[in-house]
């Protein structure tokens, strides 16, 4: 199986999200989550921060990113590592390919015409904050 990784990053307040915006296919010019592929020989860690960093700027010190869930498609023999994290401080975003964009956590996250994923964007955000609320205590909701 190929692995690739997602990245989901939220701002300090919690009511957003960093997407980028797909310069080629899949997806092209739908948002989507930053993220790329694991490189042989790598750590899925590893990855998870070299590709944030690559696409966005966002290194170790401005983030702390999580391994929260994988998600499967043996059809397809991807495996996909869903990160997350939440920004210590305001970073000045350095783009790649793709451009970034913030954007609020609402129902407009459920526009399958404007997000990629096939509506796992809204799933995977939800998870999290379930999580982020019951897991840890954090009460942004």
């Amino acid at each position: 199986m190929r692995k690739l990784n997602l990245i989901v990053v939220f701002n300090e307040g919690l009511d957003e999200v960093l997407f980028c915006i797909r310069a080629k296919e899949p997806y092209k010019g739908l948002y989507n989550f930053v993220g790329g592929k694991v490189e042989e020989g790598e750590t899925n860690d590893d990855a998870a921060y070299r590709e944030l960093f690559e696409e966005t700027g966002i290194s170790k010190e401005d983030i702390e990113l999580d391994h929260f869930m994988d998600l499967n498609y043996f059809k397809y023999e991807n495996n996909i590592q869903v990160y997350y994290g939440i920004l210590k401080n305001k970073v000045e975003l350095v783009e790649e390919k793709n451009k970034l964009e913030w954007v609020a956590i609402n129902d407009e996250l459920l526009n399958n015409d404007k997000f990629a994923g096939n509506y796992n964007i809204p799933h995977i955000i939800r998870q999290i904050k379930v999580y982020l609320k019951n897991g840890t205590g954090i009460d942004k909701y």
